[in-house]
């Protein structure tokens, strides 16, 4: 949550419970796509 709260910022903006919740999966999917992007593939050579 650290990394997400310094990217997106530390609160959620949304009044609901719902709403917030599928604000903060929105931001984890977000983060999870931009640690994917800057991971290298990797392939078996042997």
């Amino acid at each position: 949550m650290y990394r997400v709260k310094q990217l997106f910022g530390g609160s959620l903006t949304l009044r609901d419970y719902d709403g917030q919740v599928a604000e903060a999966m929105d931001m984890v999917r977000a983060l999870n796509k931009m640690t994917k992007a800057g991971m290298p593939e990797s392939v078996r050579i042997a």
